[in-house]
């Protein structure tokens, strides 16, 4: 079975209720499109695979893991596995954000999901990350059953002088180019995204978004979009962070 449907989504903590606090009003448009976008692969698939970059480095995170996002002000905990009687690690402190996002996305499907996490450097060069996007695809390709493959990763955080990585002016269209090719399903154009103006512009989304490249490449669907639809649920940069959901499901 090759991958059913892929979800791609943004990282920031704020998507917790219990972590937005004042931000809510300002993040609801954007919690809702992660919502309705995960409840969608949830749909087409039991079995996730959630791909993020972490400075750790690549590794890869069983579905018994849990964490918290205490690191992060509250204690509120997240598993990758979210089926019945799933027994899980007590919960880790410093968990991967990516994969934090992962499982708190899955928990709000009301589903009995099983995750297991990529993760890539943030750095990770792109031929690496397509490599690991071409290796997930055959996977599943051997594999019985749906999987879905989760996108975990924000946007240039460099788009307002008050943004973590202050202003600069290459963000906009960085963000432009991206949200035409997630709405595209253009597998070319992500992995043609440059690393190091990527870096510069402290979008971590980059190395995630080309294993997805490689990995719709990778299941012999064809570049670009060829053979996928996509859909762009959301796009904005309330923070100053550019925050992408994205839905893309293969055509007959």
């Amino acid at each position: 079975m090759v991958l059913s449907a892929v979800v791609v989504l943004p990282q920031p903590p704020l998507l917790v209720p219990e972590l937005a606090t004042g931000a809510a009003a300002e993040t609801t448009g954007l919690r809702d499109a992660c919502r309705s976008a995960v409840v969608r692969l949830a749909a087409a698939a039991p079995r996730w695979i959630a791909v993020g970059a972490d400075p750790g480095g690549r590794r890869t995170v069983g579905p018994e893991s849990a964490g918290t996002f205490a690191g992060f002000g509250v204690d509120v905990r997240v598993a990758l596995d979210t089926t019945p009687g799933a027994v899980t690690a007590v919960p880790d402190p410093e968990f991967p954000l990516p994969l934090l996002i992962a499982g708190w996305a899955a928990a709000g499907t009301g589903a009995a999901l099983r995750i297991r996490g990529e993760l890539v450097a943030p750095d990770a060069a792109p031929s690496d990350c397509a490599e690991l996007g071409a290796t997930l695809a055959a996977e599943c390709a051997a594999t019985d059953g749906p999987v879905g493959l989760l996108i975990v990763g924000d946007g240039a955080a460099t788009h307002t002088e008050k943004a973590p990585g202050h202003l600069d002016v290459r963000a906009g269209r960085f963000d432009e180019e991206v949200a035409a090719a997630l709405a595209a399903a253009d597998a070319t154009a992500l992995a043609a995204l440059d690393p190091v103006l990527a870096e510069q512009l402290w979008a971590v989304g980059r190395a995630p978004w080309q294993v997805l490249a490689g990995a719709v490449t990778g299941t012999g669907t064809g570049t670009g979009g060829a053979r996928w639809r996509g859909e762009l649920l959301h796009s904005s940069a309330p923070f100053g962070v550019a925050y992408h959901v994205a839905v893309w499901t293969p055509l007959p």
